[in-house]
C-alpha cells in the first residue's frame, strides 16, 4: 500500500501508533508481503497491522471459543483472530476465491493455527444459511462484498451468543460515507447497513475509526 489505510492519519502518525502497539510479527509480516506481491494493488483489502492487533486482542479479551469470518482474502485476519482463540477454539472461514486463500494456508501452518481453520470456498450467503440456526457464535468479522453486507447480518446475528460481537470492515469506505458525491453502489450499500445497525434494537453499536472503519456490534 502506498499509505495507511487509516487514511484520515497521515503516514507518519501511523507509524506512531502501530509502534506503539503489539506489533507484528515476522510471519504477519511475510504474509503482508506475500499479498502484496500475488495481488497487487488488491493487496489494500488486507487488513491494517493495527486492525489485526486489535481483533486479536479483542477475540482473548470477551474469552472468544467459536468464530465466523465472511471474507478472508489472502488469510491475515484470520491468522490474528484464530491466533486469539484457545487452542480447542474454531474459526469458519467463508470466501469465494480458492486462489487468494491459498496464499494464506501456509502461513496459517506455520503459526500452528490451521487446525482450528475450516475454510469452505463458496457464497458465503449459502454456507451461513447451510449451518444449523442456534447461537454457536462467540464472534464474527465481515469483510467481503458491501452489498450483500446486511444480508451476512441476518444471516449471522440468530447464531451469534447473547453478548456475541460481529465486526464489520470498511464501514467509513475511505470518508466517503459522507461525501455527497459518492453514489457508488458500494457506497450506498455501506450508508444503507450503517444507518440500519445503529438503529437495531437487537444489538448495542459503536463504531470506530481503526482502518477504515471498524463497526462493533454486541448482541443483546
Amino acid at each position: 500500500m502506498a499509505g495507511p489505510k487509516s487514511f484520515f492519519l497521515s503516514a507518519e502518525l501511523h507509524e506512531y501508533v502501530v509502534g506503539h502497539g503489539t506489533p507484528p510479527d515476522r510471519l504477519l509480516d511475510e504474509l503482508a508481503e506475500a499479498t502484496r506481491r500475488e495481488t497487487g494493488d488488491l493487496s489494500v483489502m488486507q487488513v491494517a497491522p493495527e486492525q489485526g492487533a486489535f481483533m486479536q486482542l479483542l477475540v482473548q479479551a470477551i474469552g472468544a471459543k467459536h468464530a465466523v469470518e465472511v471474507g478472508t482474502f489472502t488469510g491475515y485476519s484470520a491468522l490474528c483472530i484464530a491466533r486469539g482463540l484457545p487452542e480447542d477454539g474454531t474459526l469458519l472461514c467463508c470466501d469465494t476465491s480458492e486462489e487468494w486463500t491459498s496464499i494464506g494456508k501456509p502461513y496459517w501452518e506455520r503459526a500452528g493455527v490451521a487446525g482450528k481453520i475450516d475454510l469452505r470456498i463458496g457464497a458465503a450467503s449459502e454456507t451461513l444459511r447451510a449451518l444449523p440456526e442456534k447461537e454457536q457464535f462467540d464472534i464474527a468479522f465481515i469483510d467481503a462484498d458491501k452489498p450483500a453486507y446486511l444480508t451476512y447480518y441476518e444471516a449471522l446475528l440468530p447464531r451469534m451468543r447473547s453478548g456475541g460481537l460481529i465486526m464489520v470492515d470498511n464501514v467509513l469506505w475511505s470518508g466517503n460515507v459522507v461525501n455527497p458525491e459518492a453514489n457508488d453502489e458500494n457506497t450506498l450499500a455501506l450508508r444503507k447497513f450503517n444507518d440500519r445497525v445503529c438503529d437495531d434494537t437487537r444489538v448495542s453499536c459503536v463504531m470506530l475509526a481503526i482502518s477504515d472503519g471498524l463497526t462493533l456490534l454486541r448482541k443483546r
